[in-house]
């Protein structure tokens, strides 16, 4: 099931696409990053690190670096704005991302798929909520990057993103949640967790799945 074509400012979701970016500019394919370059890559995603990410951005050529790697990820409904969180995109567009970074036939080279994966694996305790709260009780096997920031123009209320991973037996789910309009930070968590369970639950009786699905 694929839907969300409403856009939303991104905030720190768009962190997995700099890395991806990143990733891509290597040259040749999956050369090795840096030691420093990878340490900022990691405390972009596993910390959100804000500091990592403009260094990153920079590093990709901003905007317009964003702009070319997601024509070759395919993205259709990502808009790279000059600051990085202002970025918007689509539920639909976050799921051709995270297929791109799993998908044996995407971009991107098998170890740099491992990488960006290991590392959203990685999040610290306190950003690992989101959409794997629709886990199964025990499952490690969970891969997530989470945003959240206030919008001026919506009167300062609160957006919460969350895009990730869940493979159990039989099933590696690929789920993406938007959402804005929350009047509080825990509120837009409560949705999308609330949202993610629903769906995945309802996905998990209706298939048996062999292969990746979509949420």
């Amino acid at each position: 099931m694929t839907v969300g074509t409403k856009r939303f400012e991104t905030a720190s979701i768009v962190k997995v696409n700099i890395l991806a970016a990143l990733l891509l500019r290597q040259n040749p394919p999956g050369k090795a990053l840096s030691s420093d370059i990878r340490r900022m890559a990691e405390d972009m995603i596993v910390s959100s690190d804000n500091d990592a990410a403009v260094s990153l951005w920079q590093r990709i050529e901003g905007s317009r670096g964003l702009a070319a790697a997601n024509r070759a990820v395919g993205l259709r409904e990502t808009k790279p704005n000059k600051h990085w969180g202002l970025t918007t995109t689509t539920a639909a567009d976050q799921l051709r991302l995270l297929t791109a970074l799993t998908s044996p036939t995407g971009p991107l080279t098998p170890p740099d798929r491992t990488f960006i994966m290991g590392l959203m694996n990685k999040v610290v305790p306190e950003q690992r909520w989101g959409v794997t709260a629709a886990r199964e009780p025990g499952n490690r096997s969970i891969y997530v990057k989470n945003g959240w920031d206030t919008v001026d123009v919506d009167g300062g209320r609160w957006l919460v993103n969350s895009i990730g991973r869940i493979v159990e037996a039989g099933h590696d789910w690929l789920i993406a949640v938007l959402s804005d309009h929350h009047v509080s930070q825990k509120e837009g968590i409560r949705v999308v967790e609330k949202t993610a369970t629903y769906v995945l639950k309802e996905m998990r009786a209706a298939t048996a799945g062999d292969g990746p699905a979509q949420g």
